[in-house]
């Protein structure tokens, strides 16, 4: 069975930063692409960012230079870390797994930043 557990959200200030964190079980961890998407209240889920098989990585452009995602291989999770948060980065943030028509996702964890 798949697993995909997210962990670190939280409330932030503006300009501050936050680290999530996706522990995955149950699929071969390093022949996935993991990635985040985002969920604001009364919005569309919208991609964020993901790194694939081999590392290399993509951004949308309203993250670029503020997220950095990575993943470590060894314990299966892989990390965002945000930094320069805005208030419109209030979401709840999903873990993704995807391989071929495959697809998992976690149940997400709210990241809200004040003003």
């Amino acid at each position: 069975q798949v697993h995909l557990v997210e962990s670190g959200g939280g409330l932030a200030q503006a300009g501050g930063s936050l680290r999530l964190s996706c522990a995955a079980s149950g699929i071969t961890f390093s022949i996935y692409t993991m990635g985040w998407y985002r969920q604001a209240s009364g919005k569309e889920r919208e991609w964020v960012e993901d790194v694939r098989s081999g590392g290399s990585t993509n951004y949308a452009a309203s993250v670029k230079g503020r997220f950095t995602i990575s993943r470590d291989n060894a314990t299966n999770t892989v990390l965002l870390q945000m930094n320069s948060l805005r208030p419109e980065y209030t979401a709840l943030y999903y873990c993704i797994a995807l391989f071929a028509s495959l697809s998992y996702w976690g149940q997400g964890t709210q990241v809200t930043v004040s003003s």
